[in-house]
C-alpha cells in the first residue's frame, strides 16, 4: 500500500507507537469429513472441549477486575453453554459430521441469531466466534488463533479482538490497539478504555497496511507509519482516575454519573466502579434463553439480582426492547423485508400491551424487593403520542416516574411535545446515530459516521437539551457518547442532567465533570455545534 496514513474511529485516548504485529484470523473452516465411525461416541466429545475452554476463560477471569472480569465470565458461559452443545451434539449424530464441523455450523447459528437482533446483541457475535474457535481447536489439539506472545512493546493490528484475548494484553507490551472492525461500543473498546490503552477501530485496510512500525492516535482517530528504527512509544499512563463519588462540576451543579447494565454481574461491577445509579437497565437478557414469556415470579427475582446493588438509589429500566429484528418466539413476529425500521421496542407493545403489563408487575415487586428507586422508559418512541401512552400506562400499573428513549430522529425534533408527555428523557445515542446517518452501526466500513463528535448528531442533541431545560424536566445520556470524558463535558454543557456509561468509564466520566465548571462546559458547546466535521 502507498498510503502513509489509515483514517478510523478513535476509542480509547492517548497515543503511542512502535513495531506492529499482526493478529491470526480466525481458524479455518473445518471439514465435514470423515464421517465419525461412532456418531455418538464423537458427538460426547463436544461438551467436555466446552468445559475445558469455559474454565481456561474461567481462570483468566479470577484474575482480572473490572469491565474485563465481568465479559471475560460472561464469555466462559458462552462457551459453557448447554444450547451450543446440545445443538453441536444433535449435529454429529444427525448429519454425521466430525465434532469440529458440529461446533462451527451450531455456533454460527448463535452468531446469526444475534446478528438478526441487532443493537448490543449483535455486538456480541465476535464473542461467538471466539468461544467456536477455541472449541475447535480444543477438538482439534491445535493452538487456538488469537494475540501471539510479544517478544517487545508492540502495536496490535487485527480484524477484531476477542474479549479473552483483550482482558488478556499486558499494557506494558501492548502500546495500542488497532482492528479492522469494530465501534465505540464493541468489547475492544470497551476493554482498552478500561486498560489504559490508546485503540483506533473501524480502521479499513489496517491488515494490509504494509508499514512494520505505526503510531497510533486514539483522540483523532488515525493509524500513520513511522520509522521503524526509532524506539517504542508508550502512551502516558495516569492511572486510576481521582474522582471523590459525587457526580457534579467544579462549581457544584450536579450531574448523575450512572451505569449501563444488562445483567446481575454487570450491576455488581458498575456498584464496585462507583457508579451513582443505573441510567439504562437492559431487561432483554430475562427474554433470551427462552421460547416463551418468562413469568412474572421469573422476572421479579431476575430485575431484583440487578436493582440490589443499587438499594436506595436511582435505576431506570428499559422495558423490553424485541421485536422482529430481536426475534422472541413467544410474540410470533412477522417476517419484514426491514427489521431495524419494523415492529420493535415500543411498537412491539401496542400490539401485546399484556406483555408490557406484566414486565410493569415484575418491576413494581422488584423495586419494593430491593429498595431501589425504580423509573421506566421505553424504547424506539417516535411521537409524543406515544410516549404518553406509555407514560400513562406505567403510572397506572404504580411507577412514579416514567419516560422515553429518544433514539429515533422524530422523538428528538418533537422533543418539546415528548417531554410534555414524560417524567424525563435519555438520549440513546448509539441508535439514534444510526438512523440519522442510515449506517448500521454494526458495519465497520461506516464506523466513522456513527462517531458521536459527527455536529449533525450533536446539533440534535442540542435541540432536546434545550427542551429539556425549558421543560424543567431531566435529559439523560446513556448511550456510549456519554463514556468519552472530554464529549462528557459538551453533553452537560447541552443540558445532561446526568451520563450513563460502562462501568469501565465511571472514574474517568466522573473526574472529567469535576475538573470543570459548568461554565466551561456551556462555553464548550459552541466550538462543538460549528464544528464543520467529527474530526474537527
Amino acid at each position: 500500500m502507498s498510503q502513509a496514513q489509515l483514517p478510523g474511529v478513535g476509542v480509547s485516548p492517548g497515543r503511542a507507537s512502535g513495531p506492529a504485529v499482526k493478529v491470526t484470523e480466525s481458524i479455518s473452516e473445518p471439514a465435514t469429513t470423515p464421517s465419525p465411525e461412532d456418531p455418538h461416541a464423537e458427538a460426547a466429545r463436544v461438551a467436555p472441549a466446552a468445559q475445558t475452554v469455559a474454565a481456561r476463560i474461567e481462570a483468566t477471569a479470577a484474575t482480572a477486575s473490572g469491565d474485563a472480569a465481568t465479559i471475560l465470565t460472561t464469555t466462559a458461559a458462552m462457551a459453557a453453554d448447554p444450547a451450543l452443545v446440545s445443538q453441536a451434539e444433535q449435529l454429529v449424530t444427525a448429519q454425521r459430521i466430525p465434532a469440529a464441523r458440529a461446533v462451527y455450523e451450531a455456533a454460527n447459528n448463535f452468531a446469526h441469531a444475534l446478528t438478526s437482533a441487532g443493537g448490543y446483541m449483535a455486538e456480541r457475535v465476535r464473542d461467538v466466534e471466539d468461544v467456536r474457535d477455541r472449541i475447535i481447536a480444543e477438538l482439534l489439539g491445535i493452538a487456538p488463533p488469537g494475540v501471539p506472545v510479544l517478544t517487545e512493546p508492540s502495536v496490535l493490528i487485527a480484524r477484531d479482538l476477542a474479549p479473552a484475548d483483550t482482558a488478556a494484553l499486558d499494557p506494558d507490551t501492548v502500546l495500542a490497539l488497532v482492528t479492522e472492525e469494530g465501534g465505540p461500543t464493541s468489547h475492544t473498546a470497551i476493554l482498552a478504555r478500561s486498560l489504559g490503552i490508546p485503540a483506533v477501530v473501524a480502521v479499513r485496510g489496517a491488515l494490509a497496511f504494509e508499514a512494520t512500525a505505526v503510531a497510533v492516535d486514539g483522540d483523532a482517530g488515525s493509524v500513520r507509519a513511522v520509522d521503524p528504527d526509532a524506539p517504542p512509544v508508550a502512551a502516558a499512563s495516569s492511572g486510576p482516575a481521582e474522582w471523590n463519588g459525587t457526580g457534579a462540576t467544579a462549581d457544584g451543579r450536579p450531574v448523575g454519573v450512572l451505569a449501563n447494565v444488562g445483567a446481575p454481574a454487570d450491576a455488581r461491577t458498575a456498584a464496585e466502579a462507583g457508579a451513582e445509579g443505573i441510567g439504562l437497565f437492559r431487561t432483554e437478557f430475562c427474554y433470551l434463553d427462552t421460547d416463551d414469556e418468562p413469568s412474572v415470579a421469573d422476572q421479579r427475582a431476575a430485575y431484583a439480582g440487578v436493582l440490589a446493588p443499587f438499594a436506595g438509589r436511582p435505576v431506570v429500566v428499559r422495558t423490553l426492547d424485541a421485536g422482529a429484528d430481536k426475534p422472541m418466539v413467544f410474540l410470533s413476529p412477522e417476517s419484514e423485508p426491514n427489521p431495524a425500521l419494523g415492529v420493535r421496542g415500543i411498537r412491539v407493545a401496542f400490539d401485546r400491551p399484556d406483555v408490557l403489563d406484566r414486565q410493569f408487575e415484575a418491576i413494581v415487586a422488584a423495586a419494593a424487593d430491593s429498595g431501589a428507586e425504580v423509573s421506566v422508559m421505553a424504547p424506539m418512541v417516535a411521537t409524543a403520542e406515544e410516549a404518553a401512552w406509555f407514560t400513562d400506562r406505567a403510572h397506572a400499573a404504580g411507577i412514579p416516574r416514567a419516560g422515553v428513549m429518544i433514539e429515533v430522529p422524530s422523538a428528538a425534533l418533537t422533543a418539546h411535545e415528548v417531554l410534555d408527555a414524560v417524567d424525563f428523557v435519555s438520549v440513546g445515542t448509539n441508535d439514534l446515530a444510526q438512523y440519522t446517518f442510515a449506517a448500521d452501526r454494526q458495519l465497520g466500513a461506516v464506523a466513522t459516521l456513527n462517531d458521536p463528535w459527527q455536529p449533525a448528531l450533536l446539533r440534535l442533541l442540542s435541540t432536546v437539551g434545550a427542551a429539556a431545560t425549558g421543560k424543567g424536566k431531566p435529559m439523560g445520556v446513556c448511550g456510549e457518547a456519554a463514556a468519552d470524558p472530554q464529549l462528557a463535558r459538551v453533553l452537560v454543557g447541552l443540558g445532561a442532567t446526568s451520563l450513563s456509561v460502562n462501568a469501565g468509564s465511571v472514574r474517568a466520566v466522573g473526574a472529567s465533570l469535576a475538573g470543570v465548571s459548568w461554565a466551561d462546559c456551556a462555553g464548550s458547546v459552541r466550538a462543538a455545534l460549528d464544528a464543520p466535521t467529527a474530526r474537527a
